[in-house]
């Protein structure tokens, strides 16, 4: 037994201490935003904020996040991951949404750190997160937009 909180919420979980964070937060918590990709820690699809740190869950073992905070795309929330979602929008990222959980929260982590972030900034931020769509510069763009409405 591990305890955590995730998403504000503490959380009991019966897996094997060395279950990947990933199939704990999928199969025994039920919150699927947070994706399989790779399984190896290669394309960042499976990307949570442990504390305030990225982190890719899929590389996770539960048993080194006891009391660890954990937020997924579900628990992502405040003015931040408000501003976020609507650059999103607005700036129209989204194609397939596969790796948007993901991006979302490296996004988030980004603009806690980095109120005005540059364009080097954003992409070292968002440099382990593949889109197959490819569509970077619309992600960049919305964190720009993103970050100019918190200020």
């Amino acid at each position: 037994m591990v305890q955590l909180t995730v998403n504000g919420k503490p959380v009991t979980v019966s897996a094997a201490p060395e279950t990947p964070l990933l199939w704990v937060l999928r199969c025994e918590l039920g919150l699927t935003g947070t994706k399989f990709g790779c399984g190896i820690g290669v394309c960042g699809a499976c990307t949570v904020l442990v504390g305030k740190e990225i982190r890719q869950a899929c590389r996770e073992p539960v048993k080194t996040l006891a009391a660890a905070r954990v937020t997924t795309i579900e628990g992502l929330s405040g003015p931040i991951a408000d501003a976020l979602r609507r650059a999103w929008t607005d700036c129209d990222v989204v194609q397939c949404g596969y790796c948007q959980s993901a991006q979302l929260i490296a996004a988030a982590a980004l603009l806690t750190r980095r109120r005005a972030p540059s364009d080097a900034e954003i992409d070292a931020a968002m440099k382990d997160i593949a889109c197959r769509c490819g569509t970077f510069p619309r992600i960049r763009r919305a964190i720009h937009m993103a970050a100019a409405a918190l200020r």
